[in-house]
């Protein structure tokens, strides 16, 4: 799962697709992830030349991952022109932070930290009861945004992974307080955004919207991305709540009548440990994920995410909010 960060670089696409098209239609030979890619790429390029100040959210998560490495290929051999954005609730996978820190490192990015614990330390959040805190994220993203002066803001999210998702155009305009309306969007047509704002408000920015949870980890796969070792199947002491596997750990403890287990998982997505569930799997290369994840007839946040189960329109009303 390593990386060669120079080649990986490298935008000359891994089949010469402009010889072998016939030339009444150039893009008849390109593959789904020669497309997705291409577009993913032009978006980007937009992005960084229309606004002064974008950022990219990195978690650490796949599509995050996957959004840097797209990022680095739209403009190797030069280093990618903005920095990176985490807010850290304080509970995530120590596996994650890890891998975080040293892909900032890696690129040679500057990365801020946004955390929730400092607005709890000093009475701007207030815990919820049900100890999840990824729901608590809002406020400190939208200040880092307004402290950082970003007006564009990269983010991972995919149309497959939720229907409040679904309804995102590739750029969506946020409001002077960073919420969202979802019934006032710009049309987008054909490949031409639209990144007008007023000063104060912000664009979120999903150059990989088009994807589908399979693209991303065949494109992880074609193009030899490294992943944290979470997503990969592992054994781990989990205990069952809400059909989901949880692991134990200290924002994560089983309640009276949950036992504890150890099982052989992953993880699917990657967030906020205290609302998070892992899958039962053996898959623990690229090739077994990809037989899963095409197999599988539920979504990633929909198979482990229990902040999306709040409500049907949970996802909808923190989006409204500012979330991601």
């Amino acid at each position: 799962m390593s990386i060669d960060t120079q080649s990986n670089h490298d935008t000359k696409p891994t089949r010469t697709t402009a010889e072998a098209a016939p030339a009444h239609n150039p893009g008849a030979s390109l593959s789904t992830l020669d497309v997705l890619e291409s577009e993913a790429i032009h978006i980007i390029r937009e992005v960084a030349a229309e606004f002064e100040r974008p950022v990219l959210l990195f978690s650490g998560g796949k599509d995050s991952v996957t959004v840097l490495h797209l990022a680095a290929k739209a403009f190797w051999p030069a280093k990618i022109p903005f920095g990176l954005l985490h807010v850290d609730t304080g509970h995530n996978f120590d596996e994650i932070i890890r891998f975080r820190d040293e892909t900032a490192e890696k690129y040679g990015l500057d990365l801020t930290v946004a955390k929730v614990q400092d607005y709890i330390d000093d009475g701007r959040l207030r815990e919820r009861p049900d100890g999840t805190r990824n729901t608590l994220q809002t406020q400190p993203l939208l200040d880092a945004i307004t402290g950082g002066r970003f007006d564009a803001v990269f983010g991972g999210a995919r149309r497959d992974e939720d229907k409040a998702r679904a309804k995102e155009r590739i750029l969506s305009l946020r409001d002077e307080f960073g919420g969202w309306n979802p019934s006032s969007q710009r049309p987008e047509l054909w490949n031409l955004f639209n990144g007008r704002h007023l000063p104060g408000e912000h664009v979120r920015v999903f150059p990989i919207s088009n994807f589908t949870e399979l693209d991303v980890w065949s494109y992880i796969a074609r193009e030899g991305i490294e992943l944290p070792e979470l997503y990969f199947a592992h054994d781990r002491e989990v205990f069952a709540r809400d059909g989901m596997w949880w692991a134990t750990g200290e924002f994560s403890t089983p309640r009276d009548g949950e036992t504890v287990t150890t099982k052989k998982v992953r993880y699917r997505t990657v967030g906020d440990m205290s609302c998070t569930g892992a899958v039962e799997s053996s898959a623990d290369d690229l090739e077994s994920i990809l037989a899963e994840v095409a197999a599988t007839t539920v979504t990633e946040r929909g198979a482990t995410r229990a902040d999306d189960r709040i409500s049907a329109a949970a996802m909808e009303d923190r989006k409204k909010d500012g979330y991601f």
